[in-house]
């Protein structure tokens, strides 16, 4: 499955790459879970031999805390878990919230005045996460199939401004139309730069906002330099879309899932089979067992 673009790691390389790795970070959706919502027994051994090991593992997902924190203890994680792309870092033995940025009322009406435009509000399905609770305007059919997937209750409001007097963790808009995405998300960072707003997908049909500074790669950055006394050139990360794209590449060793989109893939320096193929078990075992 390795690449053969001159950016992807020659098989010399991957002893070297190996040695060096202190810390293992996994994305969820798409990475460890797949259409199952689970981890496969195949990949839950492989991270468990990575520990054994001695190489902590830690999760970095777009998802709520409450929504990972099942998987951080599925894979028996004694790491802060990184949720909401790294806005959220919480460590569940603790209790203790590391870190928590959030977008300031002032954009977060600014994003609803615009999903809630006439020619796009009937389209999309707008989620305010505040608290670690996600609030909607009402309970649409795609709200109901992430939040069984979530795991998670969702409260509907009607009218998401009463909900601003607290900031939002983070801001999504659900459509299964993907070419409205990428259009949301193309029209949105014309308008917004990336030291107002942080603007990714995290699969096709979920337009994602969170504060400027918040991104997977800043958050792993947080957790391998300040909480754990590592070089970031110590990590080796496992992701699958463009939310995981700032992780993949500021850490030592940065691999893509074979389900990834092409641009994900292209900046990885190696690329693991899919998901449903266990690819995340086949790197770990490649690079750190």
């Amino acid at each position: 499955m390795q690449k053969a673009s001159a950016t992807h790691l020659a098989s010399t390389d991957y002893q070297a790459a190996a040695k060096d790795i202190k810390l293992l970070v996994l994305d969820i959706d798409g990475t460890i879970a797949g259409h199952s919502n689970t981890i496969s027994a195949g990949v839950k051994q492989a991270i468990v031999a990575a520990q054994a090991q001695g190489i902590p593992v830690a999760i970095a997902t777009g998802r709520m805390y409450r929504s990972a924190l099942r998987f951080h203890q599925d894979i028996g994680s004694t790491l802060p878990l990184m949720a909401y792309q790294g806005a959220w870092i919480q460590d569940p033995n603790t209790q203790q919230i590391h870190r928590h940025w959030a977008i300031s009322r002032e954009m977060a009406h600014q994003l609803l005045d615009y999903f809630e435009q006439p020619e796009l509000r009937s389209l999309l399905s707008v989620h305010f996460y505040i608290n670690d609770q996600l609030y909607v305007r009402e309970l649409t059919r795609e709200t109901q199939i992430y939040a069984e997937r979530s795991a998670i209750i969702p409260i509907p409001v009607g009218d998401l401004r009463q909900t601003l007097t607290n900031e939002p963790t983070k801001i999504l808009a659900l459509s299964d139309d993907t070419d409205l995405i990428d259009r949301l998300l193309g029209n949105l960072r014309r308008q917004y730069t990336p030291a107002e707003l942080y603007l990714t997908t995290s699969v096709a049909t979920f337009f994602e906002a969170t504060n400027a500074s918040v991104n997977k790669g800043t958050a792993v950055r947080y957790l391998a330099e300040e909480l754990l006394g590592l070089e970031i050139a110590n990590v080796m990360a496992i992701g699958d879309n463009f939310n995981d794209v700032e992780m993949l590449e500021s850490v030592g060793l940065g691999v893509a899932m074979g389900n990834a989109p092409e641009g994900v893939q292209a900046i990885a320096q190696w690329v693991a089979p899919s998901v449903e193929e266990d690819g995340a078990a086949v790197a770990i075992e490649k690079f750190l067992l």
